[in-house]
């Protein structure tokens, strides 16, 4: 229950709005335990017993609800439940894979997995969540991010700039250029951290150039188009994306990179025009890029010629066993821990959702796609009701980011478009995207925290306006 803004006493604390989201966060965790006791029944036939990890999980997530409770007690109560509902099922996941043959077949374990690769991606689960509640104590208001709009570009420009700079021992994995290897197996994808960097750049960059880049041109086709000297802008974006494209053969990131650059300029000046532009420039670039390098036009290939001569067997054996999975789960899946999701190459990480929909079917698929699309569209609620412009821009372009990402990453394992080598956040083996992932929850919760709360009260200050939350 909240109070009208008063800045001589406290605002009182929206307790509903806690206990839902504790209600709902109880409610993903069981089914995150039901669904590794199903992964028991299927592997070994009898109920396993509570896991160290899931304990720990769980506990990871009190202490998450605890912090929202503390320092943004007004946030959307739905955020941080979607959140732990998808986290919770990655990890399920990956322990069935990692277990995959243990039950006296060990010819069908999958080789690239740790003994210990639950425990590890549980870790990074605390990482995400330390993270989490780092942001929500040092940042309580998001467009004070706006200040340091060119730092963080620069900073974000940098990260995506050294898998470039270093030699391919220490940078590339499967053909992609986009790592930082360092020694005992420890990597780390800037890119996921970059991603974040530059959407506070491009939203702090917009707001203070929207007027002008929203100044109409020419019409054309019944298109108004912006001016000619405001095209800088977007072709210095498109460029830098072909850069990543052709240095470090990386269409997700460059797909991401530049469609969140255009998304976020189409939301600040409201012209469809940006958009064509945008969707030209790149398809014709990424047309182009896969002329001149070989591993771009692979891809290409293998999405348009997946069956065609040796490709099955060859260089499309990856996407062809996912989507044999696929069409073996069926409406229904075959049920977890009873599928073959093992037979596809790396399926902890760029094919999880393949191994979801082998064993959980097309059913199971779209109930995950329905939690990120809750997810976005929270997100983008929080975009719409806050008040300050840069907020807005930010959240709104990294919600559709998130959107975006899942549509590339699962329009690529079903054959939609071509194959990215992507995560799925959340779902996916890996402490970067995972930890990127939180980082941008976070972000949402924060902005929702303000878009809800108390309304800002304007006060002097020698001269100057402020804008404060009450209490």
């Amino acid at each position: 229950m909240t109070v009208a803004a008063d800045a001589n006493r406290p605002v009182a604390m929206p307790r509903g709005r806690r206990r839902t989201e504790l209600v709902m966060l109880a409610f993903a965790v069981a089914v995150v335990l039901l669904a590794y006791a199903a992964v028991g029944l299927g592997l070994r036939g009898k109920l396993p017993g509570l896991p160290a990890d899931l304990v720990a999980f769980a506990a990871l997530m009190v202490v998450a609800h605890l912090a929202i409770r503390r320092f943004a007690p007004h946030a959307d109560p739905l955020l941080l439940p979607l959140a732990a509902l998808l986290n919770g099922l990655g990890i399920v996941m990956i322990y069935r894979l990692q277990e995959s043959g243990r039950n006296g077949n060990p010819g069908l374990q999958v080789t690239d997995m740790s003994t210990s690769a639950t425990t590890t991606q549980l870790l990074y689960t605390g990482v995400g969540v330390a993270v989490l509640v780092a942001v929500l104590v040092l940042i309580r208001e998001v467009r004070v991010l706006q200040r340091y709009t060119y730092t963080l570009g620069a900073v974000g420009l940098v990260l995506l700039a050294i898998p470039a700079m270093l030699p391919a021992s220490h940078s590339v994995v499967n053909g992609a250029k986009v790592w930082i290897i360092f020694g005992s197996g420890f990597s780390v994808e800037p890119g996921e951290f970059a991603r974040l960097a530059l959407a506070v750049f491009f939203a702090g960059y917009l707001v203070s150039k929207r007027d002008v880049l929203a100044l109409a041109g020419r019409r054309v086709l019944g298109v108004v188009l912006p001016r000619a000297r405001d095209l800088g802008p977007v072709l210095i974006a498109w460029a830098a994306s072909l850069l990543i494209l052709i240095f470090e053969t990386d269409i997700g990131t460059s797909a991401l990179f530049f469609g969140m650059f255009v998304v976020m300029l189409y939301i600040a000046t409201q012209r469809t025009s940006w958009l064509l532009i945008g969707v030209t420039l790149f398809v014709a670039g990424s047309w182009l890029t896969a002329l001149a390098v070989p591993h771009v036009m692979e891809r290409f290939t293998v999405w348009l010629h997946p069956f065609a001569g040796s490709n099955a067997t060859g260089i499309a054996y990856q996407p062809v066993q996912a989507l044999e999975g696929l069409a073996f789960g069926g409406l229904f899946g075959t049920g977890l821990g009873q599928g073959q999701p093992y037979h596809t190459p790396l399926v902890q990480s760029d094919f999880i959702f393949s191994a979801f929909g082998e064993e959980l079917g097309l059913v199971g698929v779209m109930a995950l796609l329905l939690v990120f699309g809750l997810l976005v569209q929270r997100g983008l609620r929080a975009a719409v009701a806050v008040p300050d412009p840069f907020s807005k821009l930010l959240i709104g372009g990294l919600s559709f980011v998130l959107a975006l990402q899942i549509f590339v990453i699962v329009g690529g394992v079903s054959g939609l478009i071509p194959l990215t080598g992507i995560t799925t956040p959340f779902l996916s083996q890996g402490g970067s995207s995972l930890v990127a992932s939180w980082i941008l929850v976070a972000l949402l919760v924060r902005v929702s925290d303000t878009a809800r709360g108390p309304a800002p009260q304007p006060i002097q200050d020698e001269g100057m306006t402020q804008v404060v939350r009450a209490g």
